[in-house]
């Protein structure tokens, strides 16, 4: 994900074996009731900055620029209003009775499809890792992330028909022809790319740079101490392949077991087979130096917990959703112990290479081992509500005279 930041998500590493659901023709839901409870278990002020983020990117595009196309077309303006009116509602959110009731009045929740098989989505995880590295190299610190190559093509390929297709392709120029990109294996072992300048930093560990390139966003903890911000500059167009997929069809790792965690002991307990593994996955990122944290494919910040990445080509971007779903609850010693029903708001601010379809959702879960556990063992069936301005909305506060009701703390969780 992260297309400024995330790829894919680790769940892409396992996607395979769980299964991907892929688009469906065009649905047009109408909007669902609205629960009797709209509950979120985090903090406004989070919900504020995410909106914000997603306000900066809407105000760049013309206002009837389309955003998305599931659950129907929506324009920029359209998402840029939605998000203005919510935002003047968090004044209220601490009065859970009345922040419900406005929130019902004033906007439409529209199911992610009308149908209800489809409505349905898969929510697994992503996380910022942080690795050991170094700006030179040394003994411990030997393999590199590399910025984009300079000779890294990106092309469109059209297919003329009845209906003309458009693809991206990627690759590189030899001679007249346009061949394939450099493969992980030519560029990690035959050092394809050795040479020409394009080292951003070396890192200590292939295993955690491999799971860099799959969440496409990290920092690198230099020996002085500073951190280090890099993200997604581009792909080397090879096909994605799931390592988790491999180890499960080859029976390496059981499918009910299957998990970041999993994978990781797996390549620590056979370093003699590392190198096959993380080269099935021919897909290589490369990277670009960033001043202002992660960004997500929007090009603005994410926000932990409130940032979702969902299939670019059918959901509108920036807007504002709201999931249910369950998250893992973890143990001291990074164990999976149990799950906890969540809902909440979040911003639709991010895409990836495996999250396709209408049935696909991945949160970002922020940065250090809590988001790695987290993300690593999210995997979830859940609801997704795109909401949505109504046409002749009631003004805020309109006919509201009750008092505040069972305020909530700032900052409490789990009970607004």
């Amino acid at each position: 994900m992260f297309a400024g930041f995330k790829l894919f998500s680790w769940a892409a590493l396992m996607i395979g074996a769980i299964g991907v659901y892929g688009c469906a023709p065009p649905l047009l839901p109408g909007p669902a009731p609205i629960p009797a409870a709209i509950t979120d278990d985090l903090d406004a002020d989070s919900l504020r900055t995410a909106i914000r983020q997603s306000l900066a990117y809407l105000k760049k595009l013309p206002p009837d620029r389309i955003v998305g196309e599931q659950p129907r077309r929506f324009t920029s303006q359209e998402i840029a209003d939605s998000l203005s009116a919510f935002e003047t509602l968090l004044g209220d959110w601490q009065c859970t009775e009345r922040f419900a009731r406005e929130v019902a009045d004033r906007f439409d929740l529209v199911p992610s499809s009308a149908d209800a098989e489809l409505a349905q989505v898969l929510f697994t995880g992503y996380y910022q890792p942080v690795l050991n590295g170094s700006l030179t190299r040394t003994e411990r610190f030997r393999y590199p992330l590399y910025a984009k190559p300079a000779d890294l093509i990106s092309a469109e390929e059209v297919t003329l028909g009845p209906k003309p297709i458009v693809e991206k392709i990627v690759g590189r120029a030899e001679g007249e022809q346009f061949i394939p990109y450099y493969s992980r294996r030519e560029i990690d072992e035959a050092g394809a790319l050795q040479g020409r300048g394009l080292e951003i930093a070396w890192v200590d560990d292939p295993v955690e740079l491999f799971f860099l390139h799959i969440q496409g966003s990290g920092l690198i903890r230099l020996p002085n101490g500073e951190l280090l911000s890099v993200g997604y500059a581009g792909q080397n167009g090879r096909p994605y392949r799931s390592i988790g997929r491999l180890l499960i069809d080859d029976g390496e790792i059981p499918r009910e077991e299957m998990s970041m965690q999993s994978l990781r002991r797996y390549l620590d307990d056979h370093p003699q087979k590392r190198a096959e593994v993380l080269n099935y996955n021919e897909s290589y990122v490369f990277f670009r130096v960033l001043q202002n944290g992660p960004l997500g494919s929007l090009e603005v910040p994410v926000t932990p917990g409130r940032s979702i990445a969902t299939d670019g080509r059918l959901f509108p971007k920036g807007a504002l959703v709201w999931f249910q779903t369950e998250l893992p609850r973890i143990d001291s010693a990074g164990r999976l112990v149990g799950w906890r029903p969540v809902a909440r708001f979040a911003l639709n601010q991010d895409t990836g290479g495996a999250i396709r379809g209408l049935q696909r959702a991945d949160i970002y879960f922020g940065s250090g081992e809590e988001a790695a556990g987290l993300a690593g063992y999210m995997n979830r069936p859940g609801k997704m509500f795109f909401l949505l301005l109504k046409s002749n909305p009631p003004s805020a506060h309109a006919g509201m005279t009750e008092s505040c009701a069972e305020p909530v703390a700032k900052g409490s969780k789990g009970s607004r």
